[in-house]
């Protein structure tokens, strides 16, 4: 089985071109011109659903209306009840380590997603409907603009869902309500301030503390990649925080939880 899966995944890399095709890719941005699966296979067993957090929905990645390939779309204001059928496809090697719409780095093996009016970050739960199959996905990216598709799966997501052979499948989208903070600005301004607590080069350490923290803090908390030299790291923050009183409150809860107070930063 594993000897028949490697085959696949080379022959996949040769034909994942004419099948896959999402995000939209600026002229002369990335360092090949079609898309393809990575070189390194993994399986469904080796992809886990995003954890839903109450990440804070910024203007990162949201302008809105915003216009691609002619076309203008608007990112909904509320999208609590938001459910959708239709065929999804997904991205690869092409986009893996570039920048999303939000400023986060692509990582194909992460459980990851592009949508075209959804707040970003947002979650969703995506099911494939010919075998069953369903994962929980981070919306932090748009796309995809072809028509006729409603969501653009990172290659992890679509090994999950099983169709990664395929290009694409049909699927069902549905939201997952988390209780967010809606921070996006339509001007500059505001004093806007966030606590990290943390920064690290594994994510799954961030994750795990961002997990911690969010169960013991009634505020968001939620983990932002950031390049550092040539090092990528996974910043842990807390907020936004918006006035004085509330730092100290969560500084002291830091300190008492037996943590560091937290770095005050934009």
């Amino acid at each position: 089985m594993e000897c028949r899966w490697k085959a696949l995944q080379v022959a996949l890399i040769l034909f994942a071109a004419l099948t896959v095709g999402c995000t939209y890719s600026p002229s002369g941005r990335y360092s090949v011109r079609h898309d393809s699966a990575p070189l390194r296979a993994i399986g469904p067993e080796d992809v886990f659903d995003a954890v839903p957090v109450a990440d804070p929905i910024t203007s990162a990645g949201n302008s809105s209306p915003y216009r691609v390939l002619g076309k203008q779309y608007y990112v909904l204001k509320d999208a609590s009840s938001y459910k959708e059928r239709g065929t999804a496809s997904w991205y690869g090697a092409k986009f893996h380590g570039h920048k999303t719409s939000n400023g986060e780095i692509y990582d194909l093996y992460l459980a990851t997603a592009a949508h075209k009016t959804l707040p970003i970050p947002s979650y969703v739960r995506v099911t494939n409907l010919s075998n069953g199959r369903s994962i929980v996905v981070r919306v932090n990216d748009r796309g995809p603009f072809h028509p006729g598709r409603v969501i653009d799966l990172s290659y992890a997501a679509a090994v999950k869902l099983g169709y990664m052979a395929l290009g694409t499948a049909q699927v069902e989208v549905e939201i997952v309500s988390v209780s967010g903070v809606d921070d996006r600005r339509d001007s500059p301004g505001g004093d806007y301030r966030y606590l990290q607590v943390g920064a690290f080069g594994v994510e799954t350490s961030a994750r795990e503390l961002q997990g911690r923290l969010a169960a013991a803090l009634a505020m968001p908390v939620f983990v932002s990649p950031v390049l550092a030299g040539e090092s990528l790291l996974y910043r842990v923050r807390v907020g936004p925080v918006v006035d004085s009183d509330t730092m100290t409150r969560v500084q002291r809860q830091l300190v008492a939880m037996g943590y560091a107070a937290g770095q005050p930063v934009p």
